[in-house]
């Protein structure tokens, strides 16, 4: 199935201009002119979700474009390393927003629970 870049980028849940985006990055081929425009195939549209679902699990556009040319090359190892390197960051992410939330949780119940003077929520931020 042949797509105008308009369908292909709604099939991908994206906008024409992050096509383009991930063109001039070298994840996407820019497709040849077929009768007038620009068709994508089945597999770049493959590509272009794998693309997505890359960055929703939290990897940056370089990491995917390794993985992309990982997936080539069918190397797993490389592929696990990467994707371990990347669960060690978002656990690390994970903590800094939990530590986040215990704090402002904590500081929330002390604001609550004066009537006077400075919020404990504001003293903390400096202000």
């Amino acid at each position: 199935m042949d797509m105008t870049i308009g369908k292909f980028a709604s099939a991908g849940g994206v906008g024409v201009e992050t096509v383009r985006f991930y063109q001039r990055r070298g994840l996407l081929q820019t497709p040849r002119y077929g009768e007038g425009t620009r068709r994508y195939s089945n597999e770049d549209l493959r590509r272009l979700k794998f693309i997505r679902q890359a960055q929703t699990a939290g990897f940056t556009l370089e990491e995917i474009g390794r993985l992309l040319a990982l997936d080539a090359g069918h190397d797993r190892e490389a592929v696990r390393e990467l994707a371990g390197k990347r669960l060690e960051a978002l656990n690390a992410r994970i903590a800094e927003l939990e530590d986040a939330r215990r704090s402002l949780s904590r500081l929330l119940g002390e604001c609550a629970s004066g009537t006077s003077g400075p919020c404990p929520i504001l003293r903390s931020f400096g202000v």
